[in-house]
């Protein structure tokens, strides 16, 4: 059984910053691909940003530069830190973990609210 729990979302002024946490229970999770997902009212869910088991990142187009992903496999705990957060980066975000075909892990997500 897999669970992915999130923390850290809250409300944020515009430039601002926030670091998520996403604390799984996993076996072998070095072995997992991890990522964040986010979704705002009347969109799709889209990728912001996942990491491999190996450490190499890749981020949305929207977030680089700007959020950084990053992984403690010590910890089973990924984390994405947020800043120069603009309005348009408010959505719920979602804790993602897959390996290779496996099937799709999801968290409860956390909201994230830029203020303007």
């Amino acid at each position: 059984q897999v669970h992915l729990v999130e923390s850290g979302g809250g409300l944020v002024q515009a430039g601002g910053s926030l670091r998520l946490s996403c604390a799984a229970s996993i076996s072998f999770f070095s072995r997992y691909t991890m990522g964040w997902y986010r979704q705002a009212p009347g969109k799709q869910r889209e990728l912001v940003a996942a990491i491999t088991g190996g450490g190499e990142p890749n981020y949305a187009d929207s977030v680089k530069g700007r959020f950084t992903i990053s992984r403690d496999n010590a910890k089973d705990t990924v984390y994405l830190q947020m800043n120069s957060l603009k309005p348009e980066d408010t959505a719920v975000y979602y804790c993602h973990a897959k390996y290779v075909l496996g099937p799709n892990y999801w968290g409860q997500g956390t909201q994230v609210t830029v203020s303007s």
